[in-house]
């Protein structure tokens, strides 16, 4: 149980490492977090008419239209602008929280892949990277492509990276602890 747990503490802490590497110094991930020099207007009117914190998608319609009204809405809008906000009605510069969540999860994540690993009947280390590889391949198809098809995201090859490469490094990693050499 001690070497799970430190596979998992030192697996996870990998992937915190590398998630903080993609966003803050490689800022990889800069095409969702961009600057306007209209941020101030467009702040200032979504705070005037107190729009609620949430997610939106512009334009839509309200939920009880009739599906005649839909098809009508939809061509409508066809071909035109459309914005997907995130609003939220206070900032904080506290990260302590968010960051803790953040590894405890990361940590979590990887201990069920040292359980996926602990079922493999001889557990080599190009197995183990490979399996690692897979679960970051099949994380990122699950979420970040996914909502890429239905609403495209501008990170997308960011999150792609940060897949393969935080859960190759992590595979890497858990392949010299656990695995016997091929």
């Amino acid at each position: 149980m001690k070497k799970v747990i430190i596979g998992s503490l030192v697996g996870g802490l990998i992937i915190f490492i590398w998630q903080t590497l993609s966003h803050v110094a490689f800022n990889l991930h800069e095409p969702v977090q961009q600057y306007t020099a209209k941020q101030d207007s467009v702040l200032n009117y979504l705070h005037k008419i107190e729009l609620e914190p949430g997610g939106y998608i512009m334009p839509r319609m309200s939920h009880n239209q009739s599906m005649d009204e839909l098809e009508g809405f939809t061509k409508s809008i066809a071909g035109k602008p459309w914005a997907r906000v995130i609003y939220y009605s206070s900032y904080t510069t506290d990260m302590n929280m968010n960051m803790i969540r953040g590894f405890i999860v990361d940590v979590f994540m990887v201990f069920l892949l040292v359980w996926i690993i602990s079922k493999l009947k001889i557990p080599r280390r190009s197995t183990i990277v490979g399996v690692s590889i897979a679960v970051g391949i099949l994380a990122f198809c699950n979420i970040p492509y996914t909502e890429h098809i239905w609403y495209p995201v501008y990170d997308l090859r960011a999150q792609m990276i940060d897949a393969i490469v935080a859960w190759g490094l992590c595979g890497f990693w858990l392949s010299r602890y656990f695995g016997q050499k091929n």
